[in-house]
Parts: structure tokens; C-alpha cells; sequence
């Protein structure tokens, strides 16, 4: 596969990523935003899920969710928005999630 080819999926891969950066200044209600994020998700795993891909998700989700937490509990990081265990919102560990899963699959495509 040709590098133009490989950063062009890659690219393709980045946009539900890009465009739920997007939202975020659109929506304030944390709960709503999470929720369009896992409709963005679930059509991106609909039109093309891999091997794995829920397991990088879980594994993302959850690695960011105790990341964040001691980072916001350490004062590295501070959040207005902290729907979350009252330290961080709620979408962000979803959106980490994903990220993990388009990183999985860039090295994919780098790799061929």
C-alpha cells in the first residue's frame, strides 16, 4: 500500500474523532454530548469494525478514566464541565476510548 493510501484511512479513521472535538463547545449538557458520541461510535464500528476494536475501546475507557482521575485529583488538571465523579466530564474517557481504537488501527495500516 502506498503512503498516500495509508494517511488517507488513517485520515478516514481521525474523522468521528474530529468531528467529536467538534461538538463539544455545541453542547453543554455533558449527558447529551455522551450520548451523540456513542451514536458516533456505534455507526463507526457499523460501517467498519476490526478484530478487537471493543476490547481497545474497554481497554481505553477505563485506562483513561483512572489517568484522568488522578491527574484531576493531583491538580494537573482542572474541568469546569466534571458530570464525571465530579472531577472530569463524562464524554471525555469515551472519546480517549475511541482515539485508542483509531490508534489500533493506524499502526494497522502503517504496518502493511
Amino acid at each position: 500500500m502506498k503512503l498516500k493510501d495509508k494517511i488517507l484511512r488513517i485520515f478516514l479513521n481521525i474523522i468521528p474523532i474530529i468531528l467529536m472535538i467538534a461538538l463539544i463547545p455545541v453542547f453543554k449538557n455533558d449527558y447529551v454530548l455522551t450520548g451523540i458520541y456513542a451514536l458516533v461510535i456505534t455507526i463507526s464500528f457499523a460501517i467498519k469494525y476490526q478484530e478487537k476494536d471493543y476490547l481497545f475501546f474497554m481497554f481505553g475507557f477505563i485506562i483513561m478514566v483512572i489517568s484522568e482521575y488522578f491527574f484531576v485529583s493531583s491538580g494537573v488538571e482542572i474541568f469546569v464541565r466534571n458530570s464525571l465523579f465530579g472531577l472530569m466530564p463524562l464524554w471525555l474517557p469515551v472519546l480517549w476510548a475511541y482515539a485508542f481504537v483509531v490508534m489500533k488501527r493506524a499502526i494497522i495500516i502503517l504496518d502493511k
